[in-house]
């Protein structure tokens, strides 16, 4: 028997379970893997809570990044070998497959062989959140001599955004609410380093740019805030939200949109992770940056599945830097 997590219910953190459940045999085109480390995603706190892009359909299983090993193939599946090394990617629809637990049947679709040189850990803490920001940085074209505004610049996907966006060039602006994450975030590659609860944000950006705004803001939080730093925009600027973790809905600025021919746009690197060849370059381009020190991912704590509450009650305190991960 396999220990998997579970929610019957939604809810907060509390309604996850770990239980003891067959992860099952592998069928066409599935294997049975072995999974050694397991990155949390502020989207399963979504999906957990009701409040996610899909639906559960209880009791769910959970879970959208990891890495592990081939334990089983099924009968058609000749891509993989038992003993291979692999990376789970959120293509397969969330609850469907047992990613927080000791196993899962995994639709190959969903995999990927795990670059060399990467513990576990690693590849179960980079691809979800340098992916996202790969895609999106490269969907929306930011060219070296460009500024970017980089909220929530010390979770996940914001510090690889900052790693990415100093790796092509542009001016690194990084947004957290308080203070005492500058020093991580200057570390990371951030130019500027903006508290959002304690500066002004529209008088910084006017400053850093002599008035005259950024061309893109990278942003994951949407709700009402997402209007003020609309008004931190270039002419011709792009606002690309990836994310609500506000929760809150916000209205679209016609009249400066207008007057300004400015954009807001949604994405999701959906598209990416279904290309296999611009995927796989993309890995590879982030691996080699990660093996020779140009990209690092900060693994702010480690838990062990039977502590899945308190590892989703940390995620959703919003106090860590870099990414949460359990292990069975």
């Amino acid at each position: 028997m396999a220990r998997i997590v579970r929610f019957h219910e939604l809810g907060g953190p509390e309604v996850l379970r770990v239980e003891e459940i067959d992860a099952g045999e592998p069928g066409a085109g599935q294997v049975l893997v072995t999974i050694d480390a397991i990155g949390l995603n502020r989207g399963e706190a979504a999906f957990r809570g009701g409040h996610y892009i899909l639906k559960p359909t209880l009791p769910s299983f959970i879970g959208g990044e990891a890495a592990g090993r081939v334990a089983k193939l099924g009968p058609d599946v000749s891509e993989f070998a038992v003993g291979d090394k692999v990376i789970f990617v959120p293509l397969s629809p969330p609850g469907t497959c047992s990613i927080y637990g000791s196993e899962a049947v995994i639709p190959t679709f969903s995999l990927q062989k795990a670059p060399d040189g990467l513990d576990a850990v690693q590849n179960a803490s980079l691809w979800v959140a340098f992916c996202t920001a790969w895609g999106g940085l490269e969907a929306a074209k930011l060219a070296k001599g460009q500024t970017v505004i980089i909220p929530a610049g010390s979770s996940a996907v914001g510090l690889a955004a900052i790693q990415i966006a100093h790796d092509i060039g542009a001016t690194v602006i990084a947004t957290t609410r308080r203070s005492g994450k500058f020093d991580a975030l200057k570390a990371a590659g951030a130019d500027h380093v903006v508290a959002t609860e304690e500066q002004d944000i529209k008088a910084e950006v006017a400053r850093i740019t002599g008035d005259k705004g950024v061309e893109l803001i990278f942003d994951p939080v949407a709700g009402p805030y997402a209007e003020t730093l609309f008004e931190c925009l270039a002419d011709h600027g792009t606002l690309m939200i990836y994310g609500g973790m506000a929760n809150q809905p916000h209205t679209f600025p016609r009249q400066l949109s207008i007057r300004m021919n400015l954009t807001m746009r949604g994405y999701n690197f959906f598209e990416l992770l279904k290309d296999k060849p611009r995927f796989s370059a993309a890995m590879e381009a982030i691996a080699e940056r990660i093996r020779d020190g140009r990209f690092k991912m900060p693994v702010a704590k480690v838990f062990k599945l039977d502590d899945a509450v308190e590892a989703h009650r940390f995620l959703e305190s919003n106090t860590h830097i870099g990414k949460i991960v359990m292990q069975p």
